[in-house]
């Protein structure tokens, strides 16, 4: 359900292909707003950022396409699990992501979202540039010859 980060935090959810269809270039952590309800549902693990991605809307960073599933005990007809959610930037983060994200080919994708330790919600975005079919090749060659390596590196001694 929920895997410890390296920094201690407890991820909730991880975007595991992100990695894999892009090239991540930088990475920032931003705070997301949410409603009591959605909260709960991140407390018990219901989230899926596999689809998601950040962009500007309205002068601001949206969440968009996150689900977070709806909680069982709250009303059922306020909450949309797809809705996009606001990001929690300072300005000068803010105005960085503005620039990178009109350069072509740039996209931001959440890469994990966590509870800090005052148990804040907060997303891992990463700055991101597209893998074509052929660099995804190369990458899993690579890691397949870092694991063969490692395994000889451990018989040999």
């Amino acid at each position: 359900m929920a895997k410890k980060k390296s920094d201690g935090h407890r991820a909730i959810a991880v975007n595991r292909k992100a990695r894999h269809n892009y090239f991540i270039e930088d990475t920032l952590e931003a705070g997301i707003m949410l409603t009591g309800p959605e909260v709960k549902s991140l407390r018990l693990g219901h989230c899926s950022i596999g689809e998601a991605f950040a962009g500007d809307k309205n002068g601001g960073f949206y969440l968009m396409n996150a689900h977070i599933t709806p909680y069982f005990a709250a009303r059922q007809d306020i909450q949309d699990p797809y809705r996009a959610r606001k990001l929690l930037l300072h300005k000068k983060e803010l105005s960085r992501l503005f620039g990178q994200s009109q350069r072509v080919g740039m996209t931001m994708v959440p890469l994990s979202i966590y509870f800090n330790d005052r148990g804040i919600a907060k997303v891992e975005l990463g700055i991101a540039k597209g893998k074509k079919q052929h660099d995804k090749r190369q990458t899993d060659k690579d890691r397949d010859w870092d694991r063969e390596k490692g395994r000889v590196l451990r018989d040999k001694g």
